[in-house]
């Protein structure tokens, strides 16, 4: 009988997003000199921040190549954001080797086809309410948030109080 999530929720060490579907809507709005302009939920960067603050490994595998969003994401404190990756499930063993991780303590959370190949590896692979249906169908957690409206900050807030890291009181510098 598979886990629930709230099984696995407590050994949870790692959390692995994806950027377009997740951290955003996934819509682009593009410039007439062809710059791509993401929007990112602020809530989304207080979780992240946070749980990197409280001694967690935080992520990113995103097919997109944006400098913008790496720059957005390490000022939240990440290190390990790997843009361009057409293959995730390379970049995903290069974390685990890294990191000597076992995958069953990683949450990965992702919305689209690209992201199946590393959900079928990890301990909880979850998506934002609004992910494609195989990514639905292949996620023990489901947000009812939808990608860039807060689904991180979701996951992030249930793994952390579960494990009794989260009490609103931390004061996490963020932009």
């Amino acid at each position: 009988m598979e886990k629930s999530y709230k099984e696995i929720m407590p050994q949870i060490t790692t959390f692995i997003f994806d950027v377009d579907g997740v951290l955003t809507n996934g819509i682009v709005t593009v410039f007439p000199n062809g710059e791509l302009i993401r929007q990112m939920n602020i809530k989304d960067g207080y979780a992240l921040k946070t749980a990197v603050d409280s001694g967690y490994k935080v992520c990113i595998i995103s097919g997109g190549t944006n400098e913008n969003v790496r720059t957005r994401l390490e000022k939240l404190g990440l290190k390990d954001i790997y843009l361009g990756a057409h293959n995730k499930l390379e970049q995903f063993q290069e974390i685990v080797k890294k990191y000597d991780l076992n995958s069953e303590n990683i949450l990965y959370m992702g919305d689209d086809i690209p992201d199946y190949p590393v959900m079928e590896k990890v301990g909880l692979p979850c998506c934002p309410k609004d992910a494609a249906p195989e990514i639905q169908n292949v996620s023990i957690y489901i947000s009812q948030k939808n990608g860039g409206k807060g689904c991180a900050r979701d996951v992030i807030e249930q793994v952390l109080k579960v494990q009794g890291k989260w009490n609103g009181k931390f004061n996490a510098k963020y932009d």
